[in-house]
């Protein structure tokens, strides 16, 4: 007999949804008899992980068993937690697993799948937003009920489904961890954010280098002369996207001016000072 305890600051938790009952835990399975659960929030699984997972299976097998739920289908169980290790087992050679069957309707399999993976850090940011937005869509949630369940702030909540409003290829950007979540929530309502996501992966900017370019971009260019050389305005502009700070070039007609670096801060200051020391 097994009985599954709450972890502190976990929300509900695992427990909770099994109930506070023991439950039998020497079931065991055919591999073929189980199938994944099709609200499983988690869309991809890295393969270097599963293959460290899959040869402690070999050494010491599954310590804890896979929660089902009885299928209507032609197999006999719907994975609810646990399809990373019903992976990992397959590519072990294993023939059966331990499982427990609980009786669980579509609400609780989502709610299954979203606990255990949110709680081991394994859902993408995009997923995990996914797997809140479905328990509001279709489990009539709203978003103090999520955070309440699944034990993060009302903040956390709503950041996080903030991700879904930006444009698909940034959400592939983040699912493919080519642009980190914090890169992603200051992306959130910019029309350009594709153009500085693109530059994000390009340069490898960090969290605080594009939140310069993106302030740098929201500060409004000082009004020019109509005659200024097109040239100089291509090379401000493109020197502001590197740098992510605004520039002014001030050329004469003898050639002779000065160009003009706005920060906003010290490690700006001390960014510009580096880059020179180094070239002289």
């Amino acid at each position: 007999m097994i009985s599954f305890k709450n972890k502190k600051g976990l929300g509900r938790g695992l427990s909770s949804l099994i109930g506070e009952g023991k439950v039998s835990s020497n079931i065991k399975a055919s591999i073929s008899e189980l199938k994944r659960n099709k609200y499983q929030p988690r869309k991809k699984f890295d393969e270097t992980s599963l293959n460290e997972l899959s040869e402690s299976i070999k050494s010491r097998g599954i310590i804890q068993p896979i929660i089902v739920r009885h299928s209507n289908s032609d197999t006999k169980y719907e994975i609810i937690a646990g399809e990373r290790r019903w992976l990992a087992a397959q590519k072990a050679g294993l023939h059966e697993v331990p499982i427990v069957v609980v009786d669980a309707d579509d609400k609780k399999a989502l709610e299954f799948g979203i606990v255990e993976n949110v709680q081991r850090h394994d859902l993408n940011a995009i997923e995990e937003a996914e797997g809140y937005k479905r328990l509001i869509d279709e489990f009539s949630y709203d978003q103090e009920q999520v955070a309440k369940f699944i034990g993060k702030s009302r903040s956390h909540i709503t950041n996080s489904l903030r991700l879904l409003s930006l444009p698909p290829e940034v959400i592939e950007f983040v699912k493919e961890n080519k642009i980190s979540p914090g890169h992603a929530k200051i992306l959130v309502g910019l029309e350009n954010c594709l153009l500085i996501s693109k530059k994000i992966i390009s340069k490898k900017l960090s969290v605080r280098q594009t939140e310069s370019l993106v302030r740098a971009y929201k500060i409004p260019y000082k009004k020019l002369s109509n005659n200024k050389d097109p040239n100089i305005k291509i090379l401000e502009q493109s020197l502001m996207e590197k740098i992510g700070m605004t520039v002014e070039i001030k050329n004469k007609k003898n050639n002779k001016g000065s160009i003009i670096f706005n920060y906003k801060e010290l490690d700006q200051l001390n960014r510009i000072i580096e880059s020179i020391k180094r070239s002289y």
